[in-house]
């Protein structure tokens, strides 16, 4: 299979260019036009080309044999969807130096070809030396074009140099991983519904107009702290404060996540909840940008699906392009969900790995008694809320199951009573008192003990990584660490760069170097963030298998989407289920278990 290293050179101007537009926007416009091309085959001299979009298609299509090729470029979701949108070609294979770059130096670190080139020493990225903004490739001579090949050719040249130092040990199922992820967008099936979403629009826009006339205030005023806090004064209430965790000084508690502003939309004071809300629906604008994207994107074509490679620092994907289909609302109003729809004849399958986190958590910990539950298909939550309550299962209600749920799923990383609290308050508006909050992480504590001992282990890994010395932990020692990283199944390395300490109350208090700062790290964090990777692994190892026979057009956290033939819709399922319960040859004795749904939009799988 050949190489195939690209580099796309396209026009820019001050409000067209990849820093205002995102990239669909920017690739599917009709302002788009590439001036040239750089391509290196192999090892071989770097080739530069440039013409209309007629003799660019003639080029490519007719030079290279794209179906044998694995193509190359920094920052392919570019470069790739251009070939495909533009020139209806579809490599082989797909890969990209900005994702290796980032799964092998950790995502706190820049991954610009200059900082990469500098960092390896393969050399400088040129400058553009014309002054190329705002010109059409009409407007520059024969030197100016031959000038600008030159840069473009450097560029290549330095990216196929970086991936050839990069590769070495890089895993090739992650490199698979990477050409399924940018396929999802350079390669799109999806389509949305856009007259739904249009309608979905205006009643956003309703709804915000008669909460600020029932608050009888103006924008500007909710959208203010100190305005916003003026009327709150008026009302008689006085603005909440908190103290910040990054200034330490005294600031409003505004946000929405503040607990004494969740209070203020469920004031028995109307005035002040009808503030609350105003200010909550004009503060949190997300949905409407969004929907306003989505329906921008419906009238150029279909869907392009951005998902960042190794987007966090468990390697775990991420949204991307201003978009982020990670995180569409699941609850409440699914208007965006439900206008993502499959093309005609085929459906939507959504298969989401049941638990996974927990049970990896149970199983890595040796917790036995969970980890048989979790293989029993028992109720783990009801179990758990039995012992909080001290009754029998049978009697569990609806409210207690979720306190068992959220004891399951958050308390397992060393969450303390005060935070447990804050998070049911949080995820369902209610208040529980903290003689329950406290009985609830005593119980999963003395229940989970060997879960508890984990944390302690991963704790001791981090005075040992500080040390420079190794050390395995978990079920089978499948974890372990390699100098301040630790080493994953998937055969990457998580860092914890510049791990340093600081002696306190309750011995070495560690942080590490992070791309914003430095970040506090502890044993529960460690398991966390452990867990959190090790489904990851799992969960690329499952989209693989799956991507065999179907189009996967999406990973969400623990879920894997789907497209399918309509009339292979049962096939397909039991499919995509079989595979996500299927347990990695390195995990075994790990419960895994999946649901799924279908439906012909992505909103009806749920």
């Amino acid at each position: 299979m050949d190489l195939i290293t690209i580099d796309f050179e396209t026009y820019y101007d001050k409000t067209f260019s990849l820093s205002k537009l995102t990239t669909e926007e920017y690739i599917r416009s009709s302002t788009f036009e590439v001036i040239g091309v750089g391509v290196k085959i192999n090892n071989e001299e770097t080739k530069w080309a440039s013409g209309d979009h007629d003799e660019i298609t003639r080029y490519l299509q007719d030079s290279f044999n794209w179906q044998n090729a694995m193509v190359l470029a920094h920052n392919a979701i570019f470069d790739g969807a251009i070939l495909s949108w533009h020139y209806d070609i579809h490599p082989r294979v797909l890969t990209d130096t900005v994702c290796i770059a980032r799964a092998v130096h950790g995502v706190q670190d820049s991954v610009s070809l200059k900082n990469l080139a500098k960092k390896h020493g393969i050399g400088v990225k040129g400058t553009e030396v014309l002054n190329a903004i705002g010109k059409r490739r009409k407007d520059f001579s024969e030197e100016e074009l031959a000038e600008y090949g030159d840069y473009c050719v450097n560029d290549v040249e330095l990216t196929y140099k970086l991936f050839s130092i990069l590769a070495k040990n890089f895993p090739k199922k992650e490199l698979k991983l990477i050409d399924a992820t940018l396929r999802m967008f350079t390669e799109p099936v999806l389509r949305i519904n856009s007259s739904a979403l249009e309608e979905h629009l205006t009643q956003i826009r309703s709804h915000k107009n008669k909460l600020i006339e029932s608050a009888g205030v103006d924008k500007k005023t909710l959208m203010s702290n100190e305005k916003f806090a003026d009327a709150l004064m008026d009302a008689g209430k006085v603005p909440p404060t908190k103290t910040s965790p990054t200034t330490g000084k005294k600031t409003y508690a505004f946000a929405k996540t503040d607990a004494a502003f969740q209070d203020m939309l469920v004031s028995e004071n109307p005035y002040v909840k009808a503030l609350a809300e105003a200010r909550l629906a004009n503060k949190s604008t997300l949905e409407e940008t969004r929907t306003e994207r989505f329906i921008e994107i419906a009238e150029r074509g279909s869907l392009p699906v951005p998902v960042k490679y190794y987007a966090a620092h468990t390697g775990r994907w991420g949204g991307d392009d201003k978009i982020n289909i990670q995180n569409l609302p699941s609850r409440g109003n699914k208007s965006l969900k439900d206008s993502i729809c499959a093309p005609a004849g085929y459906m939507i399958v959504d298969c989401d790995s049941s638990q996974i986190e927990a049970r990896v958590l149970a199983w890595l910990a040796g917790q036995d008694d969970l980890v048989a539950a979790f293989d029993a298909g028992e109720d783990v939550y009801k179990k758990m809320a039995a012992d909080i309550y001290n009754n029998t299962v049978e009697d569990v209600t609806p409210d207690q199951r979720f306190i068992g749920k959220t004891a399951i799923l958050g308390a397992g990383y060393g969450m303390g009573a005060v935070r447990f609290s804050d998070q049911i308050k949080t995820q369902t508006g209610l208040d529980i008192d903290m003689d329950l909050a406290r009985r609830t992480i005593d119980v999963y504590r003395n229940t989970n003990w060997k879960i508890a001992h984990f944390w302690r282990a991963c704790q001791n890994m981090l005075s040992r990584m500080y040390n420079h010395e190794t050390v395995s932990i978990g079920t089978n020692g499948l974890v372990t660490n390699k100098g301040m990283a630790i080493e994953l199944p998937s055969g990457l390395l998580m860092r914890y760069d510049d791990l340093s300490f600081q002696q306190g109350e309750r011995g070495r208090e560690f942080d590490y170097k992070t791309r914003n700062g430095r970040t506090r790290i502890y044993g529960g964090k460690v398991t966390e963030n452990i867990c959190q990777a090790i489904a990851r692994c799992i969960i690329g190892e499952q989209l693989l298998d799956i991507a065999k026979k179907y189009k996967v057009v999406l990973t969400v956290h623990d879920s894997i989407v789907c497209c399918v033939p309509k009339e292979e819709i049962f096939e397909a399922r039991n499919y995509i289920e079989t595979c996500m319960r299927k347990v990695p040859s390195w995990a075994e004795g790990l419960p895994l278990d999946c649901e799924s749904g279908v439906g012909k939009s992505y909103g009806a799988c749920e």
